[in-house]
């Protein structure tokens, strides 16, 4: 009987995205840091609409490289729909991420490849850029702003949200959807399905060819983006809880406003017809009721989300976590 393939041990998995001047220097730095491990590996590298060469010049280094596996999407869909497409086509026991732009140093890999394997007990370990090489208003400090952001809501604390160089076990990353910009947040979404996550110090290069494609609007992305994390992290499986909470608390003033409105008319006389304050109760009661219902209406959705396929509320592991003493030092350098 013909043998059956060796699975691969590490995905690299990496966007691309006009980069036509990096991708071959990516392509031989990839090979020259795993090459030499032993390690079966793949490169994926997702070309996300391009509109120069980038793509032309992945294919040709297919070729002559029989680990590299481009995928092409058909237009420029972002950087969380390129991640997923990675994520979905890595075949690694491992999954690395890291961007193409040759600021993260590919040589980290094998150091946070041995680690992952010293730590059984670790399920995803985040590069962190502690020595950044890049322009302070325009990059580091909304970098700084969106990572305390970020820490503050999601309660998973990393110096480090935006460094794209990261390990993950693919039992841990293929938990996880992506969808609209929620790349920034895998870290929070990991530990929200149970990972344990270390933060590494890693090397980080100034960009020497090409062009960035960030800037400080991301900031502002971040912020709206972290209204849905809150949301999912605390009232996903419970939006009574979050729309009725709110809308007790525009119903209660507006019915109090209208008890003593009805008291005035009923037992004093008073003439409430052209009063401002009855239509503020009026106003009140109806925003609250309208947000109750919308309450009511997610919790029949996450029961019809839930309950046709069978989707588990809760995750099982094979076996107890292995437990590793911590030390001091939690941060340790590659």
């Amino acid at each position: 009987m013909p043998s059956q393939p060796q699975q691969t041990d590490v995905s690299i998995v990496i966007p691309v995205y006009n980069e036509s001047e990096n991708v071959g220097n990516l392509v031989r730095r990839v090979g020259e840091a795993m090459l030499p491990t032993g390690k079966r590996f793949e490169l994926i590298c997702i070309d996300d609409g391009s509109s120069d060469d980038s793509a032309q010049r992945l294919a040709d280094l297919a070729k002559t490289n029989d680990w590299l596996k481009p995928l092409y999407l058909m237009r420029n869909y972002g950087q969380t729909a390129a991640l997923q497409a990675g994520f979905e086509a890595a075949q690694g026991k491992l999954i690395v991420t890291l961007d193409g732009d040759l600021q993260n140093d590919p040589d980290d890999i094998p150091a946070l490849l041995n680690m992952m394997a010293e730590r059984p007990d670790v399920d995803m370990i985040s590069g962190w850029r502690k020595d950044r090489k890049d322009k302070s208003i325009s990059r580091k400090l909304p970098s700084k702003i969106a990572n305390g952001l970020i820490s503050w809501a999601t309660g998973v604390e990393l110096h480090d949200y935006g460094c794209a160089l990261k390990v993950y076990r693919c039992e841990i990353i293929h938990e996880i959807k992506l969808y609209g910009e929620l790349h920034r947040f895998i870290p929070a979404l990991a530990a929200e399905v149970g990972a344990k996550i270390i933060e590494v110090p890693v090397r980080h290069h100034a960009r020497t060819m090409g062009t960035s494609k960030y800037g400080i609007d991301r900031t502002f992305r971040v912020i709206l983006d972290l209204v849905w994390i809150k949301f999912l992290f605390r009232f996903l499986h419970r939006p009574l809880h979050a729309f009725g909470g709110v809308g007790l608390t525009f119903f209660s003033p507006g019915m109090l406003i209208l008890l003593w409105l009805a008291v005035q008319k009923f037992a004093l006389g008073a003439n409430i017809g052209g009063r401002p304050l009855l239509l503020v109760g009026f106003m009140l009661v109806l925003i609250g009721v309208l947000l109750v219902a919308m309450g009511v209406l997610g919790e029949i959705l996450i029961r019809i989300y839930h309950e046709p396929e069978g989707r588990a509320q809760y995750r099982l592991r094979d076996g107890p976590r292995v437990l590793r003493p911590e030390k001091h030092d939690t941060t340790p350098e590659i």
